[in-house]
């Protein structure tokens, strides 16, 4: 053996040991990606829930419908998403009435394989059933929380996407026509009463034939002061590993005490659509079993108005999507 090319091998292992790397270790350390997750911010979202109110009751087929569907469509171009698109329909509602039907939505990362769909309803409610002033109920409401909180996330997700691209697609969707359920007043024809028709119609006939992601997130009722999310019962049943995700996101970010990682009531809502479509859909939606419907008291009521909207509740479920979708 020849000892001097013994002891040279020696050193170069030892100074190999100490840290002094070959030129392609290097280049595999210098092109390591640190994940960046962008800074949701909350007072942008509050901003996009007051826009829509400020049109008034954005019930389908009125003039404020219609301002706030330009309004979304100049949201979406601004916010630079792939493609902006608006489906156009119509169905008939609890009591055989059609209604026009206009489901948006905004795409990014078109050329991603792995994608995810980002979901709320943006109509609101054309009567306040659950009013307690009788006068009230056949007028139709602001629905700050019920329809544009969803659409306030969502809007300010699509300015972050339009800032910086994520990890994978993301489809955002606001679906028309979830809130014309038949009234306490009327009995529906309809075996589902009505409910969640924008999603339906979508279901039905996806904006891309074929179209599929891995799974959907929907939101309804996202903004309120103290409100607290728990794991839907259909949700659960039908999507827990999306849940789970969901849930750990929030309790890496410390936000337990509002993500409460325990069984909540079923809800009729358009995650329902989405579920039947094939894709794995939950529903981020407000749970509050201390109320007879479930939900908070200002429900399919006009104290529905943006006293109902928190921007630390809007931050919570928005930093949990962002670390979701990045």
């Amino acid at each position: 053996m020849n000892y001097k090319y013994l002891i040279f091998a020696i050193v170069l292992s030892f100074l190999s040991a100490c840290g002094f790397a070959s030129h392609s270790e290097k280049a595999k350390q210098d092109n390591t990606t640190v994940r960046v997750v962008p800074t949701f911010n909350p007072d942008s979202a509050y901003h996009y829930v007051k826009a829509q109110c400020d049109f008034g009751p954005r019930v389908p087929g009125t003039e404020a419908h219609a301002a706030c569907l330009n309004y979304f469509i100049e949201q979406f171009n601004r916010f630079n998403a792939d493609t902006v698109i608006v489906q156009e329909g119509e169905m008939a509602i609890y009591d055989g009435t059609k209604k026009p039907i206009r489901n948006v939505v905004a795409s990014y990362g078109l050329g991603k394989p792995n994608r995810v769909m980002i979901c709320a309803h943006w109509d609101s409610r054309p009567f306040a059933d659950k009013d307690e002033n009788i006068d009230n109920r056949h007028k139709p409401i602001i629905g700050a929380n019920d329809g544009a909180s969803g659409v306030g996330v969502i809007l300010e997700l699509a300015r972050q996407l339009g800032l910086k691209d994520a990890s994978m697609g993301v489809d955002l969707i606001l679906f028309d026509l979830e809130d014309w359920g038949a009234p306490d007043w009327a009995q529906s024809q309809l075996s589902d009463g009505g409910w969640a028709l924008g999603s339906k119609y979508w279901a039905q006939r996806p904006h891309i034939p074929g179209y599929q992601a891995q799974f959907a997130i929907l939101l309804d009722m996202v903004g309120a002061p103290g409100a607290q999310f728990y794991r839907e019962y259909f949700s659960d049943q039908y999507a827990s590993w999306v849940i789970d995700r969901v849930w750990n996101k929030a309790a890496d970010l410390g936000l337990s005490h509002i993500f409460v990682n325990q069984r909540g009531g079923g809800v009729t809502d358009d995650h329902l659509n989405v579920i039947r479509a094939g894709i794995p859909c939950i529903d981020i939606i407000q749970f509050q079993p201390d109320t007879e419907s479930g939900f908070g008291d200002y429900w399919h009521t006009h104290n529905d108005d943006m006293r109902n909207i928190d921007p630390s509740t809007l931050n919570a479920v928005g930093r949990v999507l962002m670390e979701i979708v990045y």
